[in-house]
């Protein structure tokens, strides 16, 4: 299936916002400190790379990446 750029970039926005809320009410984030950590991490750059189609995953499939990474320190 192929989407446009804006498409894509809207998805990817809609999975970030939705992992820094769970990074908030799920493991007691700050605002700061939980969007900082999306924003440095390894699931975020893999979600920016088309080619991962991590953008057409739900929102807690990617951030079950991101705790495997803040958690173990590589993303798995």
């Amino acid at each position: 299936m192929n989407i446009t750029e804006k498409e894509f970039k809207m998805m990817v926005e809609h999975i970030v916002s939705d992992m820094i809320g769970m990074l908030i009410e799920k493991e007691g984030y700050e605002f700061s400190t939980a969007f900082a950590t999306v924003y440095a991490s390894d699931a975020y750059n893999a979600l920016l790379k088309p080619q991962t189609n991590l953008y057409f995953q739900s929102s807690g499939y990617v951030f079950a990446y991101l705790l495997s990474e803040i958690r173990t320190g590589k993303m798995n």
